[in-house]
This record gives structure tokens, C-alpha cells and sequence, in this order.
């Protein structure tokens, strides 16, 4: 029966405590004139980032920073971090990198995707809907890009 129990107790948690936005901006800084303009370029970027507490609980946080330019005149700037807190136990430490950067982050991206759209109707403007990231594949070339950086490191420090 002890045997059962602690089988138990050694059981990977991960469980979404909250999901709540931490922070958002938006500015509309040439309106109205920009709603007459022409169709505008949009520049948009994404970042993501984890900590962890000591009690087993991991913030992580999605940020997107939307752009759009017409003729060199911004539309509008629009940014927005999307964070959840997450309780995540008995996971081995190889596993817990994906799980901060691939499963944390597909779980925030449709509550920032809606925030974004909400944001940009709310200011008079078509929804923008971002589309769907792969953060797996982001991942994997995250971590080939700081093995290629090592390796390089290392090259130059024995040379």
C-alpha cells in the first residue's frame, strides 16, 4: 500500500493555475487620418520567457509587439504579454525546458492572439489575427543556434 502511495506522489503534475494578461499597450498615434490611408505593412514580433518559484510553481509569459506603418506614418503599436502560472512537479529536469518553451507557450498563444484582436478592433481597426506559431519548431532552432554558439566558443578558446 506505502509502495502504491508513492508511486502516486512521484506523478508528473502539470496544471494551469492561472492565465491572465500582465500587460498591454496600444497607441493610435495619427487617427483618424490613418483610416483613409492605404493598406499597412505590419511588423510583428514575438518573445517568450519563464521563471520559476520555489514551491513548484513556473510563471511563463508570451509577448507579442504588432506594428503597422502606412506610408511611413504609424496606424498603430500594439503589445501585449499574455502569462500563465503554472504548478509543474515531479517532471525531470531534460523535460522541463520543452515544457517552459514548446507546451507552456501553445497553451497562452489563443489567449494573446484574442487579446491582439480585441485590442486593434476596440481602436477602430480590422481584428489582427495573428497566426499560428510552432514553437516546437522555434525551439528546436533556438537550442541549434546556442549548440552552433557553443561549439563556435569553444573552437576559438582552443585555438
Amino acid at each position: 500500500m506505502s509502495e502504491e502511495n508513492n508511486q502516486e506522489a512521484q506523478q508528473p503534475v502539470f496544471a494551469i493555475q492561472k492565465i491572465y494578461v500582465k500587460d498591454v499597450s496600444l497607441e493610435a498615434p495619427n487617427t483618424p487620418q490613418v483610416f483613409i490611408d492605404d493598406q499597412p505593412e505590419f511588423n510583428i514580433q514575438f518573445r517568450n520567457s519563464a521563471r520559476g518559484f520555489d514551491n513548484g510553481f513556473y510563471e511563463v509569459s508570451l509577448t507579442v509587439t504588432a506594428e503597422a506603418k502606412s506610408a511611413e506614418r504609424s496606424v498603430f503599436l500594439v503589445e501585449a504579454t499574455q502569462a500563465g502560472l503554472f504548478q509543474i512537479e515531479n517532471v525531470p529536469m531534460e523535460e522541463m525546458d520543452p515544457l517552459l518553451g514548446i507546451g507552456a507557450p501553445s497553451i497562452l498563444f489563443p489567449y494573446l492572439r484574442e487579446t491582439i484582436s480585441d485590442l486593434t478592433t476596440r481602436a477602430g481597426f480590422p481584428p489582427l489575427l495573428l497566426q499560428p506559431i510552432n514553437f516546437e519548431a522555434i525551439y528546436l532552432q533556438q537550442r541549434a543556434q546556442q549548440a552552433a554558439q557553443a561549439s563556435e566558443a569553444n573552437a576559438q578558446t582552443t585555438h
